[in-house]
């Protein structure tokens, strides 16, 4: 299986990190060893000192397809969760400086937490409340509606370039918000108001 992530789908998030808004979806991956579950310990890497918590909605993949029409998507994936795309921003920084590819920033050991996977049916993605909790204390805020792309539309463009397999997970991309965490802190992140996901960080 693998992970495929969006970045910079909500525009005040990119805002927020001084990037451009694009006009495509942008795409990176993580490797399978990056993924925590849900109610598990994060231990803060050795080779970063500012790693930051993205909070996304995420969906799996449950049939091969490709080259998939927008119109076709929603057949493609039949769970929904919440994830956290841990970063590590110092190092993301330091190789976007160089003009070289940051994906060690992104996609190393336990840095996709996956939250708990609800079924499609019973969530509407359309309108989809979600936030994270940070010690009780509100952090990140979004709403499917503020997506520059939609579901449908990232799996449709992702599809032109990868096959998707069943049990792929995309991250549709992080609402302003993200920040710092430290050892101690605790991450809880809901999903109309119904708690999904959570993670120590130590």
């Amino acid at each position: 299986m693998k992970i495929l992530c969006v970045g910079r789908n909500y525009a005040l998030h990119a805002k927020e990190l001084g990037n451009e808004v694009p006009s495509q979806p942008v795409i990176f991956l993580k490797p399978e060893t990056a993924i925590l579950k849900s109610d598990s310990t994060f231990y803060l890497p050795p080779f970063s000192n500012d790693i930051h918590h993205e909070l996304e909605i995420i969906v799996r993949i449950n049939k091969v397809g490709k080259s998939i029409q927008p119109q076709f998507a929603h057949r493609y994936y039949d769970k929904v969760s919440l994830g956290i795309d841990f970063t590590a921003r110092d190092l993301q920084q330091e190789l976007k400086q160089k003009g070289l590819p940051w994906e060690i920033s992104k996609g190393f050991d336990h840095s996709a937490v996956i939250g708990e996977w609800q079924d499609i049916a019973n969530v509407n993605l359309s309108d989809l409340d979600f936030y994270l909790n940070k010690n009780t204390q509100l952090v990140q805020k979004g709403n499917s509606k503020e997506m520059l792309f939609h579901i449908d539309t990232i799996i449709s463009y992702i599809s032109q370039f990868y096959t998707l397999k069943s049990g792929d997970i995309i991250f549709t991309g992080t609402p302003a918000g993200v920040g710092p965490v430290v050892s101690g802190d605790l991450l809880e992140a809901y999903m109309n108001n119904t708690r999904v996901l959570s993670v120590h960080i130590k």
